[in-house]
Parts: C-alpha cells; sequence; structure tokens
C-alpha cells in the first residue's frame, strides 16, 4: 500500500497533525516547530490526494484512517497523540473509534461527527479553471481564482497548492478530478456506533459555526471523555487565526 508524505520536526513523543481539505501538512509548519521545543515529535501528514501524497481515485475516511495505519506501522509508531482540524478532524475521529489503542490523545480542531452539507463548489470550481489553464505566474492564478473566491486569505491558503511542474508551468498538488468526484465524502458524519473513550478535546473558533452548542451531546455520546474549548477571536481556521491561544489550548491538554 501507497504511504503518505510527511515532513517530521523534533524528538520526543509523537504528534501526528493531520490538516484540512485542499490544504497540506505544511500549512502547519510553524506550530509543529513549537510543538517540537516543547518535546514532541511531529509528523506533518499530507492526506490522500493531497499536498505531497500519492494520488488514488477513491477517497473515503475509511481510506483515509488506514491510510494512517499504514503510516504508523512503517514508521514504528505503536501510539501518538493526534491533532486533526476541520476534515483532517474526522479523519482523526474515524481513526480513533477502528483503532483506540494506537492513539494516545486526540485534538479536534472545529469540525463536529455529524454531517456537514457540501459548501466547496465556487472554491472547486475556481480551482478547475486552474486546473484547465496553462498556468505561467502566480498572479495569473490568483486573478483566476478570484472570479471564484473573494477572500484574498482563502485564496492565499488555496494557492499553496501550486508547484513549477516545468520551467516556467505551474500546476496543483492535489488531485482535483478524484476530490471533485469524491466530494460527498469529505460532509459524511462519523457512524452510529463509533466510540473513543480516551483523552479528547475538541477546540471550536469562537466566531465559527462548524460546532454547534447542540453538537455537543453528540460529540459526548462518541467521545464520552471529551472536553469542548473555544479559541477567542478565531472563525474555521483557529490555528492560523489565533496560534498562541490554540498551542495553549493543546500543549495544556498533552
Amino acid at each position: 500500500m501507497s504511504l503518505l508524505h510527511s515532513r517530521i520536526v523534533g524528538k520526543g513523543s509523537p504528534l501526528i497533525i493531520l490538516h484540512g481539505f485542499l490544504g497540506m501538512g505544511d500549512n502547519w509548519k510553524t506550530l509543529a516547530n513549537k510543538f517540537a521545543e516543547a518535546g514532541f515529535q511531529v509528523h506533518l501528514v499530507d492526506q490522500r490526494n493531497h499536498g505531497r501524497s500519492f494520488h488514488d481515485p477513491g477517497f473515503s475516511y475509511a481510506l483515509m484512517a488506514q491510510d494512517l495505519l499504514v503510516y504508523m506501522d512503517r514508521h514504528g509508531i505503536e501510539s501518538a497523540s493526534f491533532i486533526g482540524h476541520s476534515m483532517g478532524g474526522k479523519t482523526v475521529m474515524e481513526f480513533a473509534t477502528r483503532n483506540p489503542q494506537r492513539v494516545s490523545k486526540m485534538i479536534v480542531a472545529d469540525i463536529a461527527p455529524k454531517a456537514y452539507p457540501q459548501h466547496h463548489q465556487a472554491i472547486l470550481n475556481g480551482l478547475t479553471n486552474l486546473w484547465e489553464t496553462q498556468l505561467t505566474e502566480r498572479s495569473q492564478a490568483d486573478d483566476l481564482l478570484s472570479e471564484y473566491v473573494a477572500e484574498p486569505g482563502v485564496r492565499q491558503f488555496l494557492l499553496k497548492n501550486l508547484y513549477w511542474v516545468d520551467k516556467g508551468v505551474l500546476g496543483l498538488r492535489m488531485n482535483l478530478p478524484a476530490l471533485k468526484q469524491n466530494i460527498e465524502e469529505v460532509g459524511k458524519p462519523l457512524a452510529d456506533d463509533a466510540r473513543f473513550e480516551g483523552p479528547t478535546l475538541f477546540l471550536k473558533g469562537a466566531k465559527s459555526d462548524y460546532i454547534l452548542p447542540v453538537d455537543e451531546i453528540m460529540i459526548k455520546r462518541h467521545f464520552p471523555a471529551a472536553i469542548i474549548d473555544e479559541v477567542a477571536a478565531a472563525g474555521h481556521w483557529l490555528h492560523a487565526e489565533n496560534p498562541r491561544e490554540f498551542y495553549q489550548n493543546v500543549i495544556d491538554f498533552l
């Protein structure tokens, strides 16, 4: 089976970080260095069809959890702590409920175990435009994407997927066709009977609506030991919008 790509920083207790949809491990470099300074060996993992990891037509949380198990076995990691943001949080939940003995502690960033409606269509349309265009400059890609995505911060996040395929030719790292084909998988809920009883922290952005008060009942049903906390002055990208408070919450829990 193919092995996920990762960047490994530091030495100590393993801490595996999983990015969100259309992201990559490199999005977490700054925080990874801080966790490494605190005594963790941080694994910034690119999930399948993202970043530098392998492309595959299959895409689901069951497959991504299996990828994680293969990754840990290949790296000789018996158990680890995990941070998962958004889609990465769903992967971590899936993994923990299937392999509880491999999870020391789990932090889920701004996502609940519930179903979410598909809400990435404008972004996918913009990325499709980039995919089908011969790109020669990053500014050209930004101009094209701005027709679909108004927020400069979101465009900057998405354009981190650009890389030089050849001299003077830019491409996108993610496997866009597979992600578009399987987009409904991203919003799927955790199975009703899935359960993990180990130490769990759910962190939500104070300005985000991804985790609502009503969701706390479901969270506690799947994760009875869960602590649910909030990061101030932050939306869905809480680790980027308020990294200091996010880091402190996580390090206190770990």
